[in-house]
């Protein structure tokens, strides 16, 4: 072999090295799809990082996160989680209702996915069973739909001379038949009248509280869906301004000053979606990995906003209060 040649050849071999050397230490990606608007999701998305970091990977260092929000839109979710697939991430996880883990099952059959849902993952079809989820995803269940009714007789005991309460549903979310009907069920178990706001955009927000006087209504609450999380602030505002009771079904809602929220810990729940996560990184199977349900649940009062609508909240509601903001 000539010198020349002979010289060529290493350079060609050291740069092929270096190449595969690249490769097989690239640093993993974990894909994070979500239905909302990241300015909802700050203080969830930080236990997200913690609880990977739990389990030995730190955003930056030895893992990639790649964000895809759809601000509320579920038609864009389709795309986004073929970007993700696309950007050959090692995992999935997905958040803000079942939508986003339909649309990653979708993009992807071998793809492992962590999904955060509100109601039971087996009946939605993502898993055969909670113990052995089988084929590429698990997660957790934040059995928000099972609140729905318990949402409605706490809102009854902070406005008890009411004559009717809204109920708040998003029309777009693919569960909103589910969650009406939980719902209506809990109004005739309590002998509760209700009214039925189809809401899906600001135009719509606020003309259902422009109509609340109109319509008697007495107090509300809200189906769980990622446009009320999106539109916390105004939807919070409106309640102060028209001095309208709602329970919440997030604690952020009443520590931004919404009067109480009952609900699922949201932070806990993105941490165990960190640990799964980073479990998944590091080898484990989603089908070894059982899917989590919550055992605790958070009531929020906050009694400034109490006082400012002028509602003596009970004494046994402040009871059993997680927390209470004074």
């Amino acid at each position: 072999m000539r010198r020349r040649d002979f010289l060529t050849f290493l350079a060609g071999l050291g740069t092929w090295s270096f190449g595969t050397h690249a490769e097989q230490s690239a640093i993993p990606r974990v894909g994070f799809l979500s239905s909302l608007s990241a300015p909802a999701l700050t203080g969830p998305v930080a236990a997200f990082r913690g609880g990977l970091q739990s389990v030995g990977y730190t955003e930056g260092k030895n893992v990639e996160i790649e964000f895809r929000w759809a601000d509320g839109h579920y038609d864009r979710l389709p795309a986004l989680a073929a970007e993700l697939v696309a950007r050959q991430v090692k995992v999935i996880v997905t958040v803000g209702g079942d939508p986003p883990a339909f649309a990653a099952k979708a993009a992807s059959t071998t793809i492992p996915i962590v999904f955060l849902v509100g109601r039971d993952p087996v009946e939605l079809g993502l898993v055969r069973s909670l113990s052995r989820p089988s084929g590429n995803a698990t997660g957790i269940n934040l059995l928000i739909t099972e609140m729905e009714s318990k949402r409605i007789e706490l809102i009854e005991q902070l406005a008890p001379t009411s004559k009717v309460l809204a109920v708040f549903v998003n029309p777009k979310n693919a569960d909103a038949d589910v969650q009406l009907k939980a719902v209506q069920s809990a109004a005739r178990t309590l002998n509760e009248r209700i009214k039925i706001f189809n809401v899906s955009n600001e135009v719509e927000l606020e003309n259902a509280f422009a109509d609340f006087k109109k319509d008697d209504i007495g107090g509300f609450t809200l189906v769980a869906d990622p446009f009320f999380v999106n539109r916390r602030d105004q939807i919070i505002s409106s309640a102060a301004e028209g001095r309208f009771p709602g329970i919440y079904f997030l604690r952020e809602f009443a520590e931004s000053g919404g009067l109480v929220s009952y609900g699922s810990d949201l932070a806990e729940a993105y941490r165990q979606a960190g640990v799964y996560a980073g479990k998944i990184l590091s080898g484990a199977k989603p089908n070894d990995l059982p899917v989590v349900q919550p055992t605790k649940f958070d009531l929020v009062i906050n009694l400034k906003t109490a006082k400012a609508l002028g509602i003596n909240v009970p004494a046994s509601l402040l009871a059993i209060a997680s927390r209470v903001i004074e």
